[in-house]
């Protein structure tokens, strides 16, 4: 199984990006997807989550109406779209799979994970 993040890159504050993840090698059913980012020097924190349907969405509190998470279960894809980016956004952003139904925040219930795409926000 592999999960490909793309669309990362060096964005001007208050500009937008758009994550892709896409999954390979296996066909994904009733799980969850997952973001996730990791700043330099800091823990890897939770982004956004979307359940199998795309019906439920959870996001970090401190993300809400910024970020929206979505996902296309014929490309196997999700898609992270972050909007008014600034400084603070700076990090490696993960895709991860987790399995079940519902959407969650904690890391060691994923069980794939992507490389990881480098966003850098600069002022």
């Amino acid at each position: 199984v592999q999960l490909v993040e793309s669309g990362g890159g060096l964005v001007q504050s208050g500009g937008s990006l758009r994550l892709s993840c896409a999954a390979s090698g296996r066909t994904f059913s009733r799980d969850v997807m997952g973001w996730f980012r990791q700043a330099p020097g800091k823990e890897r924190e939770f982004v956004a989550a979307i359940s199998w349907s795309g019906g439920n969405t959870y996001y970090a509190d401190s993300l809400k109406g910024r970020f929206t998470i979505s996902r296309d279960n014929a490309k196997n894809t999700v898609y992270l779209q972050m909007n008014t980016l600034n400084t603070e956004d700076t990090a490696v952003y993960y895709c991860a799979h987790a399995p079940g139904l519902t959407v969650r925040q904690w890391p060691a219930s994923y069980d794939y994970w992507g490389q990881g795409t480098q966003v850098t926000v600069s002022s």
